[in-house]
């Protein structure tokens, strides 16, 4: 596949807000009836929004094949280095320990604690360095080359074949992974399975209801076409959770990693510029010499990315504030069982 394959264009469809029947039911909640919001160039799927909770999806949902083919070895970045250029991976690392301090900070020494999706293993390495027990599972056996070995790592192409036992760990971690996978309720279920009783999940993806995703339409960084096959209004991420078995217990709506970096990625989209090209610039791969850009095109994103980083944080406080943030994490809990007879 070439590099373009991987930054088509995302634009509003020709027939835009046409009704449709999918030949899948929604995850959230089952419905088929779905409206056309958004295509990509080059790709027969396209992006619906699911006319009873919101979900937005892309239809027909790509192959396993094919959503392989979304993530070539370039993605992940080179594991002996950095995904991004050095200024921009220590932030990364930086808001990453940060997100670690608050997701681990009730649980118990030596807990046992699970990422989905772990990558490269950022989450993981922090998890480790603070004396918990560290566990990932992965799909592509690349990405995760160069995790910290104190993890304990399985390669899966979903989470119910990695074949942990029932009621294994403490806390499990889905972080921006959710809207990747084929099978998200599949996987929720898996991962209430797996939970202690009173064991916690942390749960992050963009929110397709936000004040950004609705202000940048098909110019939404979070978008990222095609490799979001789903996309989560935070309600519909909520009534998912109930519906697989958790009780909600907070949302949060502030990101310093992602949501200013959205609002930047989202304008320079909406002008004559290469699309997320600031993403593409700032990501170790583009020191390389994958990124093709002139030297005029690279003045004008990082000029953007300059002015634009002030109103970026001040709008990401306001989301926040209104609870409509460009990206949530929710925090929830296996639900008790119902009383015996009920």
């Amino acid at each position: 596949m070439t590099k373009a394959y991987y930054e088509r264009a995302v634009r509003q469809a020709d027939d835009f807000g046409r009704r449709v029947v999918a030949h899948e039911p929604c995850p959230v909640c089952d419905a088929r009836d779905v409206r056309i919001a958004y295509e990509v160039e080059g790709l027969a799927s396209r992006l619906v929004t699911c006319e009873t909770c919101g979900t937005g999806r892309l239809f027909p949902l790509p192959s396993e094949a094919e959503i392989e083919a979304f993530y070539p070895e370039a993605y992940y970045g080179d594991p002996s280095t950095a995904k991004f250029l050095l200024p921009i991976e220590w932030l990364v690392r930086l808001i990453g320990g940060r997100h670690v301090r608050f997701f681990l900070r009730e649980l118990a020494p030596a807990a046992r604690v699970l990422d989905v999706g772990c990558g490269r293993g950022v989450l993981l390495r922090e998890i480790a360095e603070r004396g918990f027990e560290a566990h990932g599972v992965e799909a592509n056996a690349a990405a995760a080359r160069g995790t910290d070995p104190r993890a304990e790592v399985r390669i899966a192409p979903h989470l119910a074949d990695a074949g942990y036992p029932a009621a294994f760990f403490d806390e499990v971690v889905i972080w921006h992974v959710l809207e990747h996978l084929r099978d998200p309720r599949e996987t929720l279920e898996e991962v209430r399975r797996i939970l202690r009783p009173g064991g916690r999940l942390v749960v992050a993806v963009p929110n397709f209801s936000s004040a950004q995703a609705r202000w940048a339409g098909p110019a939404w960084f979070h978008l990222d076409l095609p490799r979001h096959l789903f996309h989560f209004p935070v309600a519909a991420l909520v009534q998912l959770l109930e519906r697989t078995g958790f009780t909600t217990e907070s949302e949060h709506h502030f990101s310093l990693r992602q949501n200013p970096f959205g609002w930047i990625q989202s304008a320079l989209n909406m002008r004559s510029l290469p699309r997320n090209g600031l993403y593409t610039l700032l990501h170790d791969r583009a020191a390389g010499g994958a990124a093709t850009f002139d030297l005029m095109t690279r003045l004008k994103l990082l000029a953007g990315g300059a002015v634009g980083l002030a109103p970026a944080l001040a709008l990401t406080l306001l989301e926040a504030w209104f609870r409509t943030g460009a990206t949530v994490h929710v925090v929830a809990c296996v639900a008790p069982a119902p009383p015996a007879g009920a």
